[in-house]
């Protein structure tokens, strides 16, 4: 069983990647520039990605169904309609719109054209009906189906086809967000370890003097790992600042005339894309220096 390394030892592996960080100080600035710059692409997309999917299931909440009543329905026939529709699993909000209301909802849209209104001598042609929305808004075409068989219920109305290509779009949207970040994150990932590489190899002779005077493995591969995870740490710091400050910008300047697309406020959810891009700069750091040490370990 491999023994624990001592604090001591850490402490001085620690000390040997800050030296070599400072000694090499231009693969350093070039490394943490590179990782800064990648990850902070990667940050940038991600509070895309985060914006597109929440605009989806924003278009998503709009959607209802209307189910209208048959005319001359008694107030008992009309509430025994809506108990059943209350029974319907996942059934958000549920709201009775009686002829009056809609009247005079349909009035409001039309604004100064009142001459259909007018058109019709006083009388009301609309119907009593219910209005519902779904926590899972997928269900509105199989709780329309549904509906309709109940007794008293003349008709629904969902705005199928535009709903139905809403759904296509915003599937879309969500596909192409996780296979965009995916594609960004293999990227990023693939950036990140050839510049740690490029430092790794630049120092090669130094690896290989220090295997001929009988360095152990361990002893060699520590102090370039804790520079690849310090070198991804430092970077993905710097790229957090950075989206932080872009994704500021954009909500404070340019939300203002995207009144339709509204951003999703910077926080709590920036918490959890600093983390991301934090942890992925560390790991992809430690994956870099430990990939590009393998070769030149064997002398």
């Amino acid at each position: 069983m491999q023994k624990l390394m001592k604090p001591r030892t850490l402490k001085y592996f620690f000390k040997e990647a800050l030296k070599s960080m400072k000694r090499n100080g231009l693969m350093t600035l070039a490394s943490i520039s590179t990782v800064a710059l990648s990850l902070f692409m990667l940050g940038v997309f991600l509070c895309g990605v985060i914006n597109l999917n929440n605009m989806a299931s924003s278009l998503e909440n709009q959607v209802q169904l209307s189910v209208y009543l048959k005319d001359g329905l008694t107030t008992d026939q009309i509430m025994a309609v809506g108990k059943q529709i209350k029974a319907i699993p996942n059934l958000k909000h549920l709201e009775f719109v009686n002829k009056e209301q809609a009247m005079k909802e349909f009035k409001e849209r039309l604004g100064d054209q009142q001459q259909l209104v007018n058109a019709l001598g006083g009388v009301n042609p609309l119907p009593n009906s219910y209005v519902l929305t779904f926590d899972n808004p997928n269900d509105v075409k199989t709780t329309a189906k549904l509906v309709t068989t109940f007794q008293g219920v003349e008709s629904t109305h969902y705005g199928q086809d535009i709903v139905e290509e809403l759904f296509r779009i915003t599937q879309v949207i969500r596909i192409g967000g996780i296979v965009l970040i995916a594609f960004l994150a293999a990227a990023t990932l693939f950036i990140i370890s050839n510049t740690i590489r490029l430092t790794v190899f630049a120092r090669r002779k130094e690896i290989a003097i220090m295997k001929y005077v009988g360095a152990t493995n361990g002893f060699i591969r520590w102090p370039f790992l804790i520079e690849g995870m310090l070198l991804g740490f430092i970077g993905a710091v710097i790229a957090v600042l950075c989206v932080g400050e872009f994704y500021h910008f954009i909500s404070m300047e340019v939300s203002e005339s995207l009144a339709f697309f509204p951003l999703v406020p910077m926080f709590p959810f920036f918490y959890d894309v600093a983390l991301y891009i934090l942890g992925g700069g560390i790991v992809v750091g430690a994956i870099g220096s430990t990939i590009s040490l393998k070769q030149y370990m064997k002398v």
